[in-house]
């Protein structure tokens, strides 16, 4: 009778521990997803502009990703981004990224 006790238990554990990781994913896609939306007035939102402007959706993270921190450090000239690539750690640019690129093209 032991044994079923231990994994039940053990089950529970292993549910509750999964619970917790997803919490902290959701809570993690959501910050991000707060990030991004200050990008929809020029990039459109999650990443689909409009025409003349530049579309994130769907485009290469580590290309993202080095755009961002070009910016950021001055290497890529901007009329705004770089003061907008400032306002973020390196992870957090990454995150961004990587959300993007996520993000379906249309």
């Amino acid at each position: 009778m032991r044994a079923p006790v231990r994994v039940l238990g053990a089950l529970v554990a292993a549910s509750a521990l999964l619970s917790s990781f997803a919490a902290q994913a959701d809570a993690g896609d959501r910050q991000v997803r707060v990030w991004a939306a200050s990008c929809a007035a020029c990039h459109g939102t999650d990443g689909h502009a409009q025409a003349g402007m530049t579309s994130l959706a769907g485009r290469d993270a580590d290309d993202l990703y080095t755009l961002l921190s070009d910016f950021k450090s001055g290497v890529r000239p901007a009329t705004v981004m770089h003061q907008h690539a400032k306002g973020y750690s390196d992870d957090e640019l990454k995150r961004l990224a990587q959300w993007f690129a996520a993000q379906p093209k249309r």
